[in-house]
């Protein structure tokens, strides 16, 4: 079912202020939107062909990421312009209110989208937002976000990902770090690497939701975590929002790309979590 479904993904392109959007779409039924931010829509294909059995599933590449062009380079991609363009894409499909499942800075994006256009989704899924503002330690995790970019933008990119990790409260072991980042890489992955560290990083991270608008709003707001991301930053941004917005989390299988590691699980939990149940 889902190597079908991802053999038959139409792609296709979207002409927005400033930028060309490429979008694929699989399936038939409700919509479902899957983003991410700076992932592009391949890192969803598993998860998309999975659930293109029951809905029409729309994947991006974010705006100035991989198929994307940009009209200005230069461009920062802030959650607002990404809210902007994932309305669009749901208009241009037509089969709107769209349920919305956005991950790390996607999730970020959903909820600006939420704010933004809340007549474009009806349920917004923000998995592991990585919103530091509202952490009370929010001043050094943007000195640590700050040394990050710097490092990257400084050319020590596998001291850059070192920092990266360490304030993400992720450990991973020096060999696997200059394994995934130290060689020779792919150039297009280095290129939609180098324009998140210097264009999108500060914006996700550093944006705060308006809360009151969020409590209001019409979308149903979901906040989900990973189960094995127990101590992680994201763990913790998803806590504070979920304790802001007076809802509870919702449980997702493994940590903050258990949508990569297990698709399957990830799938089932998420139609449950759209559905209301």
């Amino acid at each position: 079912m889902d190597s079908r479904s991802n053999e038959t993904a139409a792609a296709r392109t979207l002409e927005v202020p400033g930028a060309r959007l490429h979008y694929e779409v699989r399936g038939d039924g409700p919509l479902l939107v899957l983003a991410g931010a700076p992932m592009d829509a391949a890192a969803f294909a598993p998860l998309a062909g999975l659930l293109a059995s029951d809905h029409t599933v729309l994947t991006t590449d974010p705006r100035g990421i991989n198929r994307s062009g940009l009209e200005d380079p230069a461009q920062d991609s802030t959650p607002e312009l990404r809210a902007d363009d994932l309305a669009r894409l749901v208009e241009a499909l037509g089969r709107g209110p769209a349920a919305v499942l956005g991950s790390s800075g996607g999730a970020v994006s959903a909820l600006a989208l939420a704010q933004r256009h809340p007549g474009a989704v009806h349920t917004v899924v923000a998995h592991e937002p990585p919103l530091i503002e509202l952490l009370e330690d929010r001043d050094e995790l943007r000195k640590g976000t700050e040394e990050t970019v710097r490092s990257y933008l400084g050319g020590d990119v596998t001291g850059a990902w070192r920092t990266f990790f360490a304030t993400a409260g992720i450990a991973l072991p020096e060999p696997v770090i200059e394994e995934m980042f130290g060689g020779e890489r792919d150039p297009q992955q280095v290129a939609d690497e180098r324009r998140w560290f210097a264009h999108e990083m500060r914006a996700s991270s550093f944006w705060r939701p308006d809360l009151a608008a969020l409590r209001s709003a019409a979308p149903r707001i979901v906040v989900g975590v990973g189960e094995d991301s127990a101590g992680q930053l994201c763990d913790r941004t998803s806590l504070a929002l979920a304790e802001a917005l007076g809802v509870q989390r919702a449980a997702f299988p493994g940590d903050h790309t258990g949508f990569v590691e297990d698709p399957g699980a990830f799938a089932a939990r998420l139609r449950s979590v759209v559905s209301g149940h």
